[in-house]
């Protein structure tokens, strides 16, 4: 690893203070969290087992090269107040219900396959507001239309 300094580095690239990257919503901080995860090429892990847990104990999971370990390696998430890699404080940080985090983020749905890209494309679709909001969005649409 070559080390440089910031002025080194801003000559090649446009750095810009973490104070500019603000993340108000929560729709910005999962897409950030997605961004964090498609440019991630190494393995990333899911959570074991997680409906076997009780809640609590879930809330409690931690482990390296999950979806919530590379976010809370994400200096702009940890600036905009991720707490720890801990699942409970992810959930807490993005808003996200028990159910949601087993979706995303439990064993059970990828068989082996988790990738930063498939879970930031769940991770997207939950900031778009999922398949209910698209179809509310749409039937909207059609009644406007309609008039």
């Amino acid at each position: 690893m070559k080390h440089e300094s910031l002025v080194e580095i801003s000559r090649r690239a446009d750095v810009l203070p973490l104070e500019s990257m603000k993340l108000t919503s929560r729709r910005e901080r999962l897409q950030r969290w997605a961004a964090v995860l498609e440019q991630h090429e190494g393995r990333v892990k899911p959570f074991e087992r997680m409906e076997y847990m009780s809640r609590r104990a879930c809330r409690n999971l931690r482990d390296e090269e999950t979806p919530v370990a590379l976010a809370f390696a994400d200096p702009v998430l940890r600036a905009a107040g991720l707490k720890s890699d801990r699942l409970g404080d992810a959930m807490t940080f993005f808003g996200l219900s028990y159910g949601q985090t087993h979706r995303l983020l439990c064993d059970c749905h990828y068989q082996g396959t988790m990738t930063g890209r498939s879970v930031a494309a769940h991770l997207r679709a939950v900031a778009d507001g999922g398949i209910v909001r698209r179809i509310w969005d749409w039937s909207m649409a059609r009644v406007a239309m309609a008039r």
